[in-house]
């Protein structure tokens, strides 16, 4: 076979068609084309093949990125999704929201001028391509252990944990609170970035594995913590942080200054076709508004991208560092850019105006300063550089912190950290109550989703390895 791979140097970097930015605009829908077979083929056939994949390395999941990509460049998709989903459970999630800029691709060797290969759109092709030909089978043990376990939470952390250990055989219950499976997949990620139908599509599959989802059931209010421990072998604890940051400063408290995510879970709800009385009320539709967001995370970029497809009469982002200091997706800011939405970098929030309902922010303009202790500059006002922006609808997109889970669970033997994030044995994630592990965001803080799936993997290891020796433990004492 003729050699396939190293083309990056005839072959330039093509990511899949964008849509018109006049039509994706006005509607939810993915704003990427798909590839097709020779497309995905010729892009996957720029991969260097290089010795150390910086591309892996740097993937949470550590994913077999090298070896997929030649397998797609030799029309081989079949086995370029069993690799692929070897490694990552959920390979059609991330290979459209994953940041690539930021991680494989952002780590790409080949240098620059020939730009680095289109790593995640070729793993969007594999996986929607191996649903559209039947290759993706539920995940079904060969013998039942007998054993059962509790999952709390049905975001990526707790799903990916649930088809692992589903897969070794235990009886799995997963509890979530919401009437949705998919924890902020389903309800924090919008349409144009994440299709609801791909995460629904990937819940029936996790029902036919013979997953069982609780859903409406919030731990310590419908059901307390401890029965649930006595109910199941083991228990995982994968809620995810769902506190808003709060900011403060006069005016702070007005109507129409809101929490980012209470601003997306109503718009989700809304697509999805559920009855939501703020929506319709006007008190979370930014339909023509003027929108300030305040934040720079992909979090803010969503809230922004949101707010421009439901009508809004301006959209600002402000983001008290520059574009280069962003800690979101700089794919995502030019996705934001090209639709309208206008930054306005070196600019912090220091009052809201208004009396019944917020009118205005008054900012101030920062500049950067000398690097703090992480590497990152820091940031101070510029004396007398005020100034004010027009605002009927303000979103605070400051980030997310860990709700109190012992108070919520009524368990104060959960250990936590001072950030408020459960205290977990790093070796084999349980917390200080025996056979309670966690996994996800409630330990690492508001992450990715990648990392969530990694957390949750890891956790299932580290539990299946408990119950194996809590199991070799009883026939030994019999």
């Amino acid at each position: 076979m003729p050699e396939r791979m190293l083309k990056f140097v005839h072959l330039s970097q093509q990511m899949p068609d964008k849509r018109d930015i006049s039509a994706r605009r006005s509607d939810f829908e993915e704003i990427y084309a798909r590839f097709d077979q020779k497309a995905a083929a010729a892009q996957a056939s720029r991969c260097s093949q290089c010795g150390v994949p910086f591309c892996s390395v740097h993937c949470p999941l550590h994913n077999n990125i090298p070896d997929w990509l030649k397998l797609t460049a030799e029309g081989r998709i079949e086995e370029a999704y069993a690799l692929s989903s070897a490694t990552n459970n959920f390979p059609e999630i991330c290979g459209r929201i994953c940041p690539q800029d930021r991680l494989c691709e952002g780590n790409c060797v080949i240098e620059k001028g020939f730009e680095s290969v289109t790593i995640g759109a070729v793993e969007r092709y594999i996986t929607d391509t191996a649903f559209a030909e039947g290759w993706v089978a539920p995940r079904r043990p060969a013998r039942e252990r007998g054993l059962s376990v509790g999952i709390i939470g049905a975001g990526p952390a707790g799903l990916a944990a649930a088809e692992e250990l589903r897969a070794r055989g235990y009886g799995v219950h997963v509890y979530d609170r919401h009437d949705r499976v998919g924890g902020l997949m389903i309800y924090g990620i919008p349409n144009f970035k994440l299709e609801k139908d791909i995460v629904l599509r990937r819940w029936r599959l996790l029902e036919a594995a013979g997953i069982q989802f609780h859903t409406n059931i919030a731990i310590g209010r419908d059901l307390a913590f401890a029965d649930l421990r006595a109910r199941h072998a083991a228990i995982l604890i994968a809620t995810g942080v769902y506190q808003p940051r709060e900011i403060g400063g006069p005016g702070a408290g007005l109507p129409g200054i809101v929490p980012a995510l209470d601003y997306l879970i109503t718009a989700n709800r809304k697509g999805l076709g559920d009855a939501v009385p703020d929506f319709d009320s006007g008190t979370l539709n930014a339909a023509g508004k003027r929108v300030v967001v305040i934040g720079g995370g992909d979090t803010a970029m969503d809230c922004v991208r949101t707010a421009v497809r439901q009508g809004a009469r301006s959209v600002q982002c402000l983001y008290r560092r520059d574009r280069a200091n962003m800690p979101g997706s700089l794919r995502e800011v030019k996705n934001a850019e090209e639709e309208g939405v206008e930054f306005l970098w070196l600019s912090a929030p220091e009052a809201f105006l208004g009396d019944d309902w917020v009118s205005g922010v008054r900012a101030t303009r920062m500049r950067l300063g000398l690097p703090d202790a992480s590497g990152r500059q820091s940031v101070e006002p510029v004396t007398g550089s005020h100034f004010t922006v027009p605002a009927d609808l303000v979103i605070k997109a400051l980030g997310f912190d860990p709700e109190p889970i012992p108070a919520a669970f009524g368990e104060p033997g959960l250990e936590v950290t001072r950030h408020g994030t459960l205290r977990i044995q790093p070796r084999d994630f349980m917390t200080s109550l025996p056979g309670v592990f966690a996994a996800g965001d409630i330990v690492r803080g508001a992450s990715l989703v990648v990392w969530a799936i990694r957390d949750g993997r890891d956790a299932a290891s580290r539990m299946h390895a408990w119950l194996e020796a809590q199991a070799s433990a009883r026939e030994a004492a019999e």
